[in-house]
């Protein structure tokens, strides 16, 4: 095939709409329950989630107050790992303190 053969003509591309939806988010739950002392709850709070002493205490509150409470927004990957090192934690230092992770915006 020579040169003189092909076509010279063009071609109009269209944009294509990328739509990527966010992963969902999940909390950690941290359970209530009538043995775990409250400095050590406040301490779990600090350590893992980073939060200062007045936040932390005020999470603890809720969790005393309402028989749970939710420590941040996460990839159910890091909530997932969160919530594993907190219970193996609180086993450590021979405390029932107990979470779980829960999927945001999900009832």
């Amino acid at each position: 095939m020579s040169q003189d053969e092909f076509s010279t003509g063009t071609v109009e591309l269209e944009e294509a709409e990328l739509k990527v939806d966010k992963p969902p988010l999940y909390t950690v739950v941290v359970f209530n329950d009538d043995f775990t002392p409250m400095e050590f709850v406040v301490y779990v709070i600090q350590k893992f989630f980073s939060f200062d002493h007045a936040k932390s205490t005020e999470i603890m509150l809720e969790i005393h107050t309402k028989g749970r409470g939710f420590c941040g927004a996460f990839s159910q990957e890091i909530a997932e790992t969160k919530s594993q090192q907190i219970n193996q934690f609180a086993k450590e230092n021979e405390h029932p303190l107990k979470t779980d992770i829960e999927e945001l915006g999900k009832d």
